[in-house]
């Protein structure tokens, strides 16, 4: 995968979001898009359930260059080798984590949740290659989540040295202010993966946010 510093878009493979389509083929189709992240977002699966996709998309992934994350299985991320895993405050902090060194070099980087500045704060603290932040609108994925709102995302923009992404509820009708509040790099999961087509879905986006960067 080319370096997280140069990743702009970070898409997802959400098998709440798969109907009847396969991992394998959207996995294809959000490459072919131009995403730079793909994470694998599969809630109330098992972890052998989630390793089991994963070595179905991993190969699509390798070949485009494309860094998978998987959410929430630290132990699937090390297992099938991914560049990156994703985990929320609780299942760092909580777990008795407080530092990334305390999981590397035995596994991939490791990105954080934070739903305010003081969780970036704390994150930046644990020193995670990058930081998610959000979500800033209302969204489906996570509908008991309460929006951070733009405010958040300027404020990320003044106060976080490391990689940010901008992540909930983004869409075309919105990606606008959300770069305007200072994001270059955003998280798109319903936007893209419930358009008529994903892969143009995707290259809408980036053409966007390269005019915006």
């Amino acid at each position: 995968m080319k370096p997280l510093a140069q990743c702009r878009l970070y898409t997802f493979i959400d098998t709440a979001c798969l109907g009847a389509r396969q991992a394998s083929d959207v996995a294809r189709q959000l490459c072919d898009g131009g995403s730079d992240l793909i994470q694998l977002r599969a809630k109330g699966s098992t972890a052998d359930e989630v390793c089991r996709l994963a070595e179905q998309i991993l190969p699509i992934l390798r070949q485009a260059g494309v860094g998978l994350v998987i959410n929430d299985h630290w132990d699937v991320a090390c297992k099938v080798g991914a560049e990156l895993c994703h985990l929320g405050q609780e299942d760092f902090f909580d777990a008795g984590w407080t530092d990334s060194s305390q999981l590397l070099p035995a596994g991939p980087l490791l990105g954080l949740s934070t739903h305010a500045p003081a969780q970036a704060l704390r994150a930046l603290a644990a020193r995670p290659a990058y930081i998610a932040i959000g979500p800033v609108y209302a969204t489906a994925t996570k509908p008991g989540a309460v929006p951070v709102t733009l405010d958040y995302a300027r404020w990320a923009a003044a106060n976080i040295p490391i990689p940010w992404f901008a992540i909930g509820g983004i869409n075309w009708g919105n990606l606008e202010e959300v770069l305007k509040a200072g994001a270059t790099r955003v998280c798109a999961v319903r936007a893209i993966l419930n358009a008529p087509d994903p892969a143009e879905a995707c290259r809408q986006f980036r053409q966007r946010m390269q005019v915006s960067c």
